[in-house]
């Protein structure tokens, strides 16, 4: 499997993941221009994409969905609720594009992509995990909390895309109205780094993984502080970020962690 986050933050997120016979995206939130730049830096054909997996209806996950899918003939997954709220942000798609996912698990040739449910104020908001052979790739960022049965995903996962969003004490200081502080902090809204931390402790044991850091907030987080905050996190728990884990940074602006599983 191949793995790169193409974009990871709150300006727009989408991650390429591909097999030897199945190429997919999950979400596409930034104008299709942006998105086929993105591939062609890692030497992809939008053209060969087979689906993109939507995880909610906000603007940061969909905003090149519709354009992307026009353009190239792309299928778009999601459930039932979220096409209907994302409808309006990615205009007139195609019914044979249209792929509401009924059941967990979707087969797209050698790839299996599965939804599982998260904390987050969208109407039905879900993260991935796909798999081919032996293999996982987890996709969990926009966790109000991290719950059981994300927990339950990501146990046996290669490699995550998990989100470190926020600094608390630069989130309750910072310009951000007191409505929406209170959203971010709440049970439906994002993972501070430190939560994260705590959340890769949950999940460790079996299989050695690779951790990137995604979905930073540009207004209340710093790369370096949220690997800093999860690595100590990790230390304090006795893990060592040298023989028990890799831990890097998926960027906001650029193509990375750009891993052949």
């Amino acid at each position: 499997m191949k793995f790169c986050s193409l974009y990871s933050g709150s300006s727009g997120n989408s991650i390429f993941i591909a097999s030897e016979n199945s190429k997919i995206l999950v979400d596409a939130g930034l104008p299709g221009k942006h998105i086929e730049s993105a591939l062609s830096e890692i030497g992809e054909n939008p053209k060969e994409i087979d689906g993109i997996f939507v995880t909610h209806e906000h603007i940061d996950h969909v905003k090149g969905v519709g354009v992307l899918s026009r353009k190239y003939d792309i299928p778009i997954y999601a459930n039932e609720p979220t096409w209907n709220s994302m409808l309006a942000s990615i205009g007139q798609i195609k019914e044979h594009n249209i792929k509401i996912i009924d059941e967990k698990t979707v087969s797209i040739r050698d790839l299996e992509v599965t939804g599982y449910r998260i904390s987050h104020d969208a109407v039905m908001p879900a993260g991935y995990s796909v798999v081919c052979k032996n293999k996982k790739v987890c996709v969990a960022t926009d966790l109000g909390y991290f719950s059981e049965e994300v927990k339950a995903a990501l146990m046996d996962a290669d490699v995550i895309l998990l989100e470190s969003n926020h600094d608390v004490e630069m989130l309750k200081f910072g310009p951000y109205p007191y409505n929406l502080k209170r959203r971010i902090l709440s049970d439906v809204g994002h993972l501070s780094n430190e939560d994260c931390g705590k959340a890769i402790v949950e999940i460790m044991g079996g299989k050695k993984k690779i951790i990137a850091l995604g979905h930073l907030s540009k207004t209340n987080n710093y790369p370096d502080l949220a690997l800093k905050t999860v690595v100590n996190v990790l230390n304090e728990n006795g893990i060592s970020t040298e023989k028990d884990i890799v831990v890097t940074m998926a960027k906001r602006d650029m193509p990375s962690v750009y891993l052949d599983i």
